[in-house]
């Protein structure tokens, strides 16, 4: 029988695989039912090859209130591969300040003009109108707890920053977080949605509402 040779699914997998179709789908009804906000945590789904990690609603809601506070009015807050955060800052639309949203993943592009497309690999390939020390704080999570990340990410923020700066990485990284961005260690412990397996911490170089 042909039939012999078609690796055939256990009826495990299948129910399996039926079970994450049907979250899929109901997924995507959720998007295109009224009143979906685009602007939600989870819109945009983690892609982990890309070392995507979305932090809790507790913890977005954190920073993106900590951004406001520490830009001040009228002030514009720079969001680097931290895109949960600049999606917490959207959802307070009204607000008196602005965001900008840097990110290697495209999909973010469906922000518009606030999406700025950003390699770390190439810290500085940045759009002429993104002047230096344009944004009144920065807010960046590098996407690798590797030196060589976040000492190219560093190049990034600094260039950005008109001084202040909140970093969030892995507690590994607190001695480099130091030599290449003079933060220092919050008392606040950030939560990610999925927990991930290193310890994650924030940083700041100036005096904030984290502790």
């Amino acid at each position: 029988d042909d039939d012999d040779d078609i690796p055939q699914l256990s009826s495990h997998t299948l129910a399996a695989l039926q079970e994450f179709y049907l979250e899929q789908q109901q997924r995507e009804g959720m998007k295109t039912s009224q009143g979906f906000n685009q602007y939600s945590i989870g819109s945009i789904e983690e892609d982990w090859q890309l070392s995507q990690f979305w932090y809790s609603e507790e913890t977005a809601s954190c920073l993106a209130n900590e951004a406001v506070a520490a830009a001040g009015k009228g002030g514009r807050i720079a969001c680097v591969s931290a895109p949960s955060v600049y999606q917490k800052l959207k959802e307070q639309d009204g607000k008196d300040f602005s965001v900008c949203i840097l990110e290697y993943d495209r999909r973010f592009s469906v922000y518009g003009e606030e999406f700025i497309f950003y390699d770390y690999n190439h810290p500085l390939n940045l759009p002429e109108n993104l002047l230096p020390h344009s944004f009144d704080i920065v807010v960046a999570d590098p996407p690798y707890l590797s030196d060589e990340c976040l000492q190219k990410t560093a190049e990034t923020i600094k260039y950005l920053t008109k001084g202040k700066i909140l970093l969030c990485t892995g507690a590994i990284m607190e001695e480099q977080a130091a030599k290449h961005l003079g933060v220092k260690i919050c008392k606040f412990i950030p939560k990610h949605s999925r927990n991930l397996a290193n310890e994650f911490r924030c940083y700041v170089n100036y005096a904030s509402g984290l502790d």
